[in-house]
């Protein structure tokens, strides 16, 4: 495969490049309460905090390829330690910052991290440092590690000795999410986040207009290289806010987006319904949308619905169409692996429901019974290739046939840490005829003409009667269905039976909208939309309270988790209609 020529060698060489061609630039911006300007990081000053933090590091005897936890709460803190352990050659290993309040919650993910990373060193603030006597009964393994500030005093930055780092060596380890199984440690290169970063940039199209407003999690991989890496590889300004601060009020996303002009800014589908649902007419009439150019939608399944309506509700706000931007990414793979270039048009397709679930994209027509909308998340460049492959054979699938997504591209990662079977059966997979490796994505998907349409995950694909259907389908049929289901709260899985499997919908319930009155309404529309819709006879449909459907740290249902409680009956139910399966 063809390599596209880097302009660094190394993250480091990148920020030292910025350093000393625009030192007096502001690279990065945090706005406090999503509104007010807070702390900035110019890219000297960047450039001297990491040089002063890897020397920190150095003075512990933290040693290159060592592991370093930075748990650090939203802020420009985290920029600085991450770029701080490229500097030291030490592997970075972002991850969520344990509150107090919601160890619970918090602990098992951290308690995963910890004992796989195997960390040397915890990067944190100064007001973390009580946190490892707080650890210590839970986690001690963490508790007994050095927790060094970034934000107290530090060595003098000219002590810094610049580590041997090339393209090869190992930046930071990426844990992903764990919707379909534990967190596993995807382990990014340098040369992996070079190419990437160059991807990115190629399909955006940056310049000197560009700027970047983004509320994604930095421990993520889209918030982490699109919004903080990106902007410093191309030289724009960004402007980062914290997620709880987009959450509690989505219009201070776009208001961002409007008073600094940002053409870079995206995240998954759901911030695009959720500005739609929570932004009233009256404050979208104050927002200038016209030089946004590049809105980036994925991470999760991208809907049809969730464009049009965005659209047409911003669309007086001076949004364009063309600037939707859908791409397909994953850890594994860094982030980007398609997605269209500026000019590109998000491509939608109607499609018979029918022949999708037997794994074919056909155009819908009058006869078609069911219909699905599906969107293109665009086709791939720069050096990277997806073919897609049936799963049992190993064999490629003719042109719009479903089947699981392979990559091959520099930017795919080097493997799973410490699982090195895993890496094996992911990474090196090979076709029937010996070509490879490929990257299993255990996404599925397929090809037309060149464009790269998603359809669902591998394992959470159900089977019903011979026929195959997603469960994000069934999941939004539900949510329409009634609105007392809160959306993006609903999770579709399999349970075995005697004779064959059975469909369960879980979904929480509104309670600003619900009373127990509801019950048996809302889980009749359930079953009667999604046996008019799909075709499938739903076997139980559970009501839930608000937060009892289990997902990953960036927002995915799952599923799997759901189904296991389920069977075990430590579901918190508010309702349960069950019927046998037709």
């Amino acid at each position: 495969m063809t390599t596209t020529p880097q302009p660094f060698r190394s993250l480091v060489a990148m920020l030292r490049h910025r350093a000393a061609t625009q030192a007096d630039v502001r690279a990065y911006t945090f706005l406090v309460d999503g509104e007010t300007e807070g702390p900035t990081l110019g890219y000297a000053e960047l450039d001297a905090r990491a040089r002063a933090i890897a020397a920190l590091l150095a003075a512990h005897g933290v040693a290159p390829g060592a592991r370093a936890l930075l748990p650090y709460p939203p802020g420009l803190d985290f920029v600085a330690a991450f770029f701080g352990c490229l500097y030291a050659g030490v592997v970075a290993v972002p991850c969520y910052p344990p509150h107090p309040a919601q160890l619970a919650r918090a602990l098992p993910r951290l308690l995963a991290i910890t004992t796989d990373a195997a960390p040397s060193v915890v990067l944190c603030s100064a007001a973390a440092l009580p946190m490892a006597a707080a650890l210590a009964p839970h986690v001690p393994a963490l508790a007994r590690l050095p927790w060094l500030a970034t934000d107290a005093a530090l060595p003098d930055p000219a002590s810094w000795r610049p580590p041997r780092v090339d393209g090869d060596t190992l930046a930071f380890l990426q844990y992903t999410s764990g919707s379909t199984a534990a967190p596993r440690g995807v382990m990014v290169s340098h040369g992996n986040l070079l190419h990437n970063l160059a991807y990115a940039d190629h399909v955006e199209e940056n310049d000197a207009a560009s700027v970047s407003v983004s509320w994604l999690p930095v421990i993520h991989d889209m918030g982490l290289i699109e919004g903080v890496l990106e902007p410093a590889f191309a030289g724009y300004p960004a402007y980062l806010m914290a997620p709880a601060a987009f959450l509690q009020r989505p219009v201070r996303w776009l208001q961002a987006v409007s008073r600094y002009g940002a053409t870079n800014s995206g995240g998954p589908n759901f911030a695009y319904d959720l500005c739609v649902r929570k932004i009233a007419p009256a404050a979208r009439e104050a927002l200038d949308l016209r030089r946004w150019r590049v809105a980036y939608n994925g991470a999760e399944p991208i809907r049809r619905h969730t464009l049009v309506a965005f659209h047409e509700a911003f669309r007086p706000c001076g949004f364009r169409w063309r600037t939707f931007s859908p791409v397909y990414g994953l850890a594994e793979s860094t982030l980007v692996v398609s997605s269209g270039r500026r000019a590109y048009e998000p491509v939608l397709r109607e499609v018979d429901a029918g022949a999708l679930g037997a794994g074919r994209i056909e155009p819908a027509s009058a006869a078609s019974p069911r219909v699905a909308g599906i969107v293109s998340s665009g086709p791939t460049s720069f050096g990277t290739r997806a073919v897609i492959v049936d799963p049992e054979t190993h064999r490629p699938c003719a042109d719009g046939r479903v089947g699981e997504i392979w990559l091959a591209s520099p930017s795919v990662a080097r493997g799973y840490w410490r699982r090195r079977e895993e890496t094996a059966h992911t990474f090196g997979a090979t076709l029937a005829d010996g070509d490879g490796p490929f990257l299993r994505t255990g996404d599925l998907g397929a090809l037309c003409d060149g464009e790269l349409f998603v359809t669902g995950r591998l394992k959470d694909l159900l089977i019903v009667r011979g026929l195959k259907h997603y469960p994000q389908d069934l999941e939004l049929t539900a949510e329409a269905s009634h609105p007392s289901i809160r959306a993006g709260c609903c999770a579709a899985f399999a349970v075995a039976a005697a004779d064959a499997e059975q469909v369960v919908l879980a979904a929480e319930v509104d309670p600003r909208r619900w009373t127990d009155g509801d019950a048996d309404a809302v889980m009749a529309g359930v079953q009667q939309a999604i046996v008019e819709c799909h075709g499938v006879q739903v076997h139980a449909v559970v009501l839930l309270g608000p937060g009892a459907i289990p997902k990953t740290t960036s927002g995915k249902i799952r599923r799997q988790a759901c189904r296991d409680a389920y069977v075990a009956g430590t579901l918190h139910e508010v309702a349960r209609s069950t019927r046998a399966a037709a």
